[in-house]
């Protein structure tokens, strides 16, 4: 087809000429934006038909020579080649074969001219818009997260990971970040809908295999207690050995199912598990041996009974193991209840201010419920319920497990190492201080435990260790980035 096509070296920039006609259609190509543009025929049928007609004339009476103002080669009759007029600056050199009949070739120019006049309107909305479509290079930009969504919010989601604001959608010439979403999940092809989904994401319902594991830690704690009450010597030895290590096995089975579960890219690394027994086993002998440490003791290794040289707070670990099954459903209705909203908002500030005070709901429940089950445990062993130091750890232990379900494994792995490193530093001060010379060491810590007593310490570590998660949790849990699906979540 005899068509100047953009960047030839006849092309000039901002020119517009007409490049082709068929039936019902003048096409125009715009050299400085390097767009087409079809002119409707139905708005200035009378000036294509005359083009055509002209055509044929200047065709017949130039014998096939270049007629006009430019230097262009003339199609033969009969050729066979699409007829092509090419307006630009000074004149038009025009061409056709004779299959239109004959009219006076100054029709050419007004086919011209109106096809000049539409694309001249265009072009002042395309050049506000630039050179290309940027919803296209934004969708090529994340052609993989377009390709597998499932619905428009995971896309919005997406998005919002990569730093798109609703701010910089208004770049796009859409409101939020949800609109333009949806704009590129439409325009994604499919074979077969490609209509938006309308209704909220796909949430984690209750299952009874998930529901049923979480009852198990606080079961398999509960008959280790009750083995160690019942038991002396070397038999309490060997209940204590078996039930650690049935609970463990407990934890772990009830965290890989369910709302706990985290996804196989974000599971917890070697040194968060080690951080976190760590901390329970602080919770089970730190605070006795801490107050045997500054009495200048112990004189002996734990037993587990009455007569043990210092007590073990069996309650507490009772209590947190106790605590999965409110951790669990506390966890499953803040990511319900999140997804539901992410569907409704029309926003991403619009969204996290609704999902902030669903958070700090869960996250109040949560204590609550650990609250009810530290005296629980306490009034069935007899023991006094260490409310700040075991509900300190279980806050920090549900807000860490909360992020790294949603994927943000970095600041929980940081704050339990943070956390366990001072616990066991406060234990060595103390000891340290024994040594000559040294007693400055034991002395932060024994005024401590000495004011509000030895739960005091690892009530403020975790305590402190809980408020910087959840401060963090406040910014990056209610992000739409937070609540998509993953996929491998049963």
């Amino acid at each position: 087809m005899g068509v100047d096509e953009p960047g030839t070296p006849d092309a000039e920039v901002g020119e517009t000429r007409v490049v082709d006609v068929q039936p019902g259609e003048v096409r125009v190509v715009d050299v400085q934006l390097g767009e087409s543009r079809v002119a409707d025929a139905r708005r200035g049928a009378s000036s294509v038909a005359d083009a055509r007609l002209g055509w044929d004339a200047v065709s017949r009476a130039g014998a096939g020579a270049g007629v006009g103002g430019g230097a262009g080669a003339g199609v033969a009759p009969g050729s066979g080649r699409k007829p092509s007029a090419h307006a630009s600056g000074a004149g038009s050199a025009v061409r056709g074969d004779s299959a239109y009949g004959s009219a006076p070739a100054g029709s050419v120019c007004e086919a011209s001219a109106y096809a000049a006049g539409g694309v001249a309107r265009d072009r002042k909305s395309s050049a506000r818009r630039g050179a290309v479509d940027p919803v296209k290079a934004l969708m090529h930009r994340h052609r993989e997260l377009c390709e597998r969504a499932v619905d428009p919010l995971e896309i919005a989601a997406g998005l919002e990971a990569h730093g798109v604001t609703d701010r910089t959608a208004t770049r796009f010439r859409h409101r939020d970040v949800f609109s333009l979403a949806e704009e590129m999940y439409a325009r994604v092809p499919r074979a077969g809908d490609t209509a938006p989904r309308s209704e909220a994401p796909d949430s984690p319902r209750v299952r009874a295999d998930w529901a049923l594991l979480t009852l198990l830690p606080g079961a398999l704690c509960a008959a280790t207690v009750t083995g160690l009450r019942l038991t002396e010597g070397r038999p309490r030895l060997a209940v204590a050995v078996v039930g650690v290590f049935a609970i463990s096995l407990g934890v772990r089975a009830a965290v890989r199912r369910g709302p706990l579960r985290a996804a196989r890219a974000w599971h917890p690394t070697t040194s968060t598990r080690v951080w976190t027994c760590g901390l329970l086993a602080y919770a089970l002998l730190g605070d006795g041996l801490l107050a045997a440490g500054i009495e200048g003791g112990p004189h002996g290794p734990p037993t587990g009974g009455s007569d043990s040289p210092w007590p073990v707070a069996l309650a507490s670990v009772l209590a947190l193991t106790l605590a999965v099954v409110p951790a669990a459903w506390c966890a499953h209705l803040f990511a319900v209840r999140a997804r539901r909203r992410l569907a409704t908002s029309r926003g991403l500030e619009e969204f996290a201010s609704s999902v902030r005070p669903l958070l700090l709901g869960v996250f109040g429940l949560f204590l609550c419920a650990l609250g009810g089950l530290l005296a629980g445990s306490g009034a069935w062993l007899g023991e006094p319920p260490a409310y700040a130091a075991a509900g300190a750890l279980g806050a920090l232990l549900l807000l860490a497990r909360l992020l790294t379900v949603h994927g943000y494994t970095h600041a929980p792995a940081v704050i339990l190492a943070a956390a366990g490193t001072a616990e066991a530093l406060a234990l060595v001060s103390v000891f340290a201080g024994r040594l000559p010379g040294c007693p400055l060491l034991a002395r932060p810590v024994g005024t401590v435990a000495a004011a509000w007593g030895p739960g005091s310490v690892p009530a403020l570590v975790c305590g402190g260790a809980a408020l910087v998660l959840l401060v963090h949790a406040t910014r990056t849990l209610t992000r739409a980035s937070a609540h998509a699906a993953h996929g491998d979540t049963p």
